[in-house]
């Protein structure tokens, strides 16, 4: 079957990630799987037996969510808004997919509604209609005012068949951060956290006994990076390796250079083994977000984590809050982070050891697939 996912990450890459995840799990399958990408370029992410269709780029303005910027950061007027709307008409026109899938609209990305229900608008007018599913992170942004709760409910009756959330009902329920109405309840499909298979530990060893300082793909962690170096200089036996991401990365190394003087800090950009760096560190130093806190789990790092808090954003604090219950893990809030508060945290995981691997509940990827095709089966 064809199946086409839309996913629009402004600001990091964690959005895309989990949809490319999702995406490997279909075309496993044997389905043809074509990902329509709006945020900007991330070429470090693997999309290996995925076909990636990118509209015109876009960006948050930092935390701004409603200021939305080109490539080049340029204000994103209406006629570069209508060209995205086009290519994603375009696109579900000459794609054709058995199944569309939103990743988190209509739970956010209000301010790109239009483009979104143009391109639902485009599916139903197919010779065959497509299932049409949301698909959306355990916790979610709350919606400031009970309209924009509502306006998701008549977006989900009119459009979609269906929600797949990719959280364990029983660990974090969907209602912990968004109004379950009655009507949405009969939509949601749980699948069990999505995740790519566990990382093998590096053949190299490379991150042993090192502190991984990792946060995200944007300017917001610089504060993370910050008193990651400070809190450094505090812990001389220990070494830390910072890892910038971003499409700035080599500019914001150079930045963070000239502060590390004889403190025992790497600085380099993300790299793709990553996560098979983790099961070989002390600890990892990271935000909060869903796809960096599941390779936590699955590796048994220590971690203490920073939740991005910028704004009104609650759902790291949220899911930092749930998972601080289990050992060697910490939560250090942005207000109290300091280069001695972190070195304390850092500290205090280390010493309480690692933490078995989790690997149950965490193939929400497969599980989203067999549930699609049920949904599918029910219509035949």
């Amino acid at each position: 079957m064809n199946v086409m996912i839309v996913v629009t990450h402004l600001l990091g890459t964690g959005h895309l990630s989990r949809a490319l995840t999702l995406g490997r799990a279909f075309a496993e399958d044997g389905s043809d799987v074509m990902i329509v990408t709006g945020g900007m370029p991330a070429p470090q992410l693997n999309s290996d037996g995925i076909t990636l269709f990118g509209l015109p780029p876009l960006r948050s303005d930092g935390t701004d969510f409603t200021r939305l910027l080109t490539e080049i950061g340029e204000v994103a007027d209406p006629a570069y808004l209508s060209a995205r709307s086009a290519a994603l008409i375009q696109a579900v026109q000459s794609f054709q997919p058995d199944v569309l899938i939103t990743e988190l609209f209509p739970f956010g990305r209000r301010s790109l509604a239009a483009e979104f229900e143009a391109g639902l608008e485009a599916a139903n007018a197919l010779p065959k209609r497509p299932l049409v599913l949301a698909s959306i992170r355990d916790i979610l942004a709350p919606p400031s005012k009970p309209s924009k709760a509502t306006r998701a409910d008549e977006i989900i009756g009119r459009f979609y068949d269906g929600v797949l959330v990719h959280s364990d009902e029983s660990v974090i329920p969907l209602s912990v951060s968004w109004p379950v109405s009655e009507q949405l309840a009969q939509h949601l499909h749980y699948t069990g956290f999505v995740a790519p298979a566990a990382a093998r530990p590096h053949p190299e060893a490379i991150g042993a006994d090192e502190i991984l300082v990792s946060a995200g793909g944007g300017s917001v962690g610089q504060p993370i990076f910050h008193a990651a170096i400070e809190a450094a200089r505090k812990m001389p036996n220990r070494r830390w390796r910072l890892l910038v991401g971003g499409r700035d990365a080599q500019e914001r190394i150079a930045q963070l250079s000239k502060l590390v003087g004889e403190a025992p800090v790497s600085l380099e950009p993300v790299r793709p083994d990553f996560r098979r760096m983790l099961p070989h560190a002390a600890a990892s130093v990271s935000m909060c977000g869903y796809n960096t806190a599941l390779d936590i789990l699955q590796s048994g790092t220590p971690a203490v984590f920073i939740p991005f808090d910028d704004g009104k954003e609650v759902e790291q604090g949220l899911r930092g809050q749930s998972l601080s219950e289990l050992p060697a893990m910490e939560v250090l809030r942005s207000q109290e982070l300091t280069g001695d508060s972190l070195a304390e945290r850092v500290e205090q995981v280390i010493l309480e050891g690692r933490r078995a691997p989790k690997q149950d509940g965490l193939d929400g990827a497969q599980r989203s697939v067999e549930i699609t095709k049920h949904l599918l089966g029910l219509r035949t």
